[in-house]
């Protein structure tokens, strides 16, 4: 199974898993001892606790991941101020690492469900930058435009319905890649997972202007806690999914570990750095409050000198 976010937990069945396959019946192979929901949904024979603990755990961080922009997209409706919240490179270098990713999915042949939520994740991106982009122009310019509002919903509408399309014309065509000669598979295979380690690093680098622009407004207000909350669950879940599984290998486990190096260490990179954002929050809360409560402070203490002065005229 693979993670959109950091796709590539194996593009094969797992090593452990792969020696429960029985000799393929009717184009299908056939599992002798696995959990059924599991083969029927993603394909993978699991026969033992560790390579399922692994899987759903795996199927929690994807979970994390799908939820994660949800509460951005409220905030940014609700405070109007998006423009000065978010970074657009952040917005940006997201968007670039869900669409690597999901054309990694579609070189390495993944599974519709992983297609189908990485589609997700580029529909969520589309209307965080659609939010971004026209709050900004609705924000600098002095007059209202209702040709703005419907350009927009026009916009979102004609996005939803071809990302709607778009799975199940990947689906369809999915038996034409599978069946390319040898060579050519090969070749488009390594394409594949250029493609998801390059996501890895759009995903890492995505955290960077936002931190710059938390620490140059000195402020995480306008920004939702939760799109980072849930994005570090969703890593450090897939990098435990990863890991659970491992005591269940019957091959090289150093082999293993190599082939997902590249996505743990970008797993671990952006939940580090997310500690960062979360510290900016943590901070720039509390500077928020003081500001605050020493605003409430002062429309307390005016009246009364002005009370005072006026009696003393008198």
């Amino acid at each position: 199974m693979a993670t959109a976010r950091f796709p590539g937990k194996s593009v094969e069945v797992s090593a452990a898993a792969a020696s429960n396959w029985t000799a393929p019946a009717l184009g299908r192979p056939l599992c002798v001892n696995g959990t059924p929901w599991i083969l029927y949904l993603l394909e993978e024979c699991v026969d033992n606790v560790w390579e399922y603990c692994s899987v759903v755990i795996g199927l929690i961080s994807m979970f994390c991941f799908l939820l994660s922009t949800l509460p951005q997209v409220y905030e940014a409706y609700r405070n109007g101020k998006v423009e000065e919240a978010m970074s657009f490179g952040f917005l940006f270098f997201l968007f670039s690492g869900d669409l690597t990713s999901f054309a990694g999915c579609y070189l390495t042949s993944q599974l519709p469900i992983q297609v189908v939520t990485v589609v997700f994740y580029i529909f969520t991106d589309l209307i965080l930058i659609s939010q971004f982009l026209y709050y900004k122009i609705k924000n600098s310019s002095s007059r209202k435009s209702p040709v703005l509002k419907w350009l927009c919903f026009m916009w979102c509408g004609a996005a939803t319905l071809v990302l709607l399309a778009l799975p199940k014309l990947l689906i369809d065509n999915s038996t034409t890649v599978d069946t390319q000669s040898p060579t050519t598979s090969k070749s488009v295979e390594i394409t594949g997972y250029i493609c998801g380690y390059l996501a890895s690093v759009f995903y890492l680098c995505s955290r960077f202007p936002q931190l710059y622009k938390n620490f140059q407004r000195q402020s995480t207000e306008g920004t939702s806690y939760l799109l980072f909350a849930l994005a570090m669950m969703g890593n450090g879940t897939y990098g435990l999914s990863v890991i659970v599984v491992l005591p269940a290998l019957k091959g090289s486990k150093q082999t293993f570990i190599i082939k997902h190096l590249a996505w743990l260490i970008g797993s671990l990179g952006v939940l580090i750095l997310d500690f960062f954002v979360t510290a900016q929050f943590i901070l720039y809360r509390k500077n928020y409050s003081a500001k605050s409560s020493k605003l409430l402070n002062v429309p307390e203490v005016e009246p009364l000198l002005c009370e005072e002065v006026e009696l003393s005229v008198l």
